[in-house]
């Protein structure tokens, strides 16, 4: 199969974060040869119809002004090493100057309100996409990582329809947060838009809706990247083996932005929300006693440490314990993660696919799904979505073939 090489921009929402920097110096390091593809879970689909890593490119918003060599270094994810070698090219990309606004992140914005319309914000930001994809020539997808938002009620009037939530946007209603502003500038121009973060962004009815009118796809939402992975990896395992878990502890330390968003009780109930549900729908029953505990702790920085304990019940009442202590690079998981998302929204638009793209749900604590049905979470069945729906193209050439009469060639 022929294989797509086109260039792809990606812009991000927080691209002077961690996970936004790490994103973009990871790819420039492949790009110059540097780096392996290690860790980029469909690198080896390199036969298929993605855009080439090296063919990627980036730009994006931030509420801080630094250059990408700069935030990098702040961060401190990369090595001396890594930093040295792409400094050049990291210093030369400068975010686009992001919406800010208290009310929906305290404690990272630095109490920072745009003082622009919500209008007035959507055209900014479909100005800066439109002069990105013209710049390089190529099409564009939209990727949120930014900090995480309050949590909002999903249930407000203004969040059921495509026309209750454009009315509030004309009114400049305090309701429409910065990642809903983001997500309809994307829908409205056509932009694929995949949501990293847990914060409420494509996933009111009103922007789903949105994004089957207008044929767009989306993804989101908050990356699954730490616990929650290892949880839909173990518990389908543990009801495989009929081992009742009787309860899951579940705690968290780290020190990076995002945790310091998290430290805010509103912005921490977000994330909870996305955890929640997994478990039960893993195991098809309520854990009783299932808790989630999610600490900022500063001198970790970006190496989040990740407990569990499980508690289950076996053959003849017999109990049981597992333990698992993941200490991991948060952005190092994150940021491949993202990539492989934004590849797979231009997949889907190069398709003609809209709205939810399902096939992307391992990739998420929180899947989309169409018409408001439950998403799947186990991560076996997840990935087996995700690479039949890859196959797709070459299932569809290989059908093409054998329909093609004999003596004839067929034309893919």
């Amino acid at each position: 199969m022929q294989k797509e090489n086109k260039n792809l921009g990606i812009a991000i929402v927080g691209l002077g974060g961690a996970v936004g920097t790490t994103a973009v110096a990871g790819s420039l390091l492949i790009k110059n040869g540097i780096q392996d593809k290690t860790g980029l879970p469909l690198a080896e689909f390199d036969n298929l119809n993605l855009t080439a890593y090296e063919n990627i490119h980036y730009n994006g918003w931030d509420i801080f002004d630094d250059n990408l060599y700069e935030s990098a270094k702040k961060h401190g994810v990369l090595n001396s090493e890594q930093l040295a070698a792409i400094k050049d090219d990291l210093e030369k990309i400068t975010p686009w100057k992001a919406i800010a606004n208290k009310d929906f992140c305290s404690g990272v914005t630095d109490n920072k309100i745009s003082e622009y319309t919500l209008r007035d914000q959507v055209k900014v930001i479909q100005d800066n996409l439109q002069s990105f994809s013209e710049d390089i020539n190529a099409p564009v997808i939209l990727i949120n990582l930014a900090s995480t938002e309050h949590a909002v009620d999903v249930t407000d009037p203004i969040f059921q329809t495509v026309e209750a939530f454009e009315k509030a946007l004309d009114d400049d209603s305090k309701k429409i947060s910065p990642a809903m502003v983001y997500a309809y500038a994307a829908i409205d121009m056509g932009v694929a838009y995949g949501n990293f973060t847990p914060s409420m962004g494509v996933d009111v009815p009103a922007l789903i809706h949105f994004s089957q009118e207008r044929n767009v796809p989306v993804a989101g939402k908050d990356g699954k990247t730490g616990q929650t992975f290892v949880k839909t990896v173990v518990a389908p395992a543990l009801r495989a083996r009929a081992l009742k878990v009787d309860g899951w502890f579940s705690t968290n330390i780290l020190g990076n932005r995002d945790g310091q968003a998290l430290a805010k009780p509103e912005s921490l109930q977000s994330k909870i929300n996305t955890k929640g549900s997994v478990l039960d729908s893993c195991l098809n029953y309520k854990v009783e006693n299932h808790m989630v505990q999610i600490h900022y702790y500063k001198p970790r920085g970006d190496d989040k440490e990740a407990w569990d304990n499980i508690d289950v019940t076996g053959f003849l009442g017999h109990k049981m314990q597992m333990k698992i202590n993941f200490l991991c690079k948060d952005s190092i998981l994150a940021a491949p993660l993202a990539i492989e998302i934004a590849r797979c929204l231009n997949l889907a638009s190069q398709r003609n696919e809209g709205g939810p793209i399902e096939a992307l749900s391992v990739f998420f604590k929180a899947p989309l799904t169409a018409d408001n049905k439950a998403p799947e979470h186990r991560f076996a069945i997840q990935q087996q979505n995700l690479v039949d729906w890859l196959h797709e193209d070459v299932d569809k050439e290989n059908k093409e073939k054998i329909k093609a009469p004999e003596g004839e060639k067929s034309l893919v």
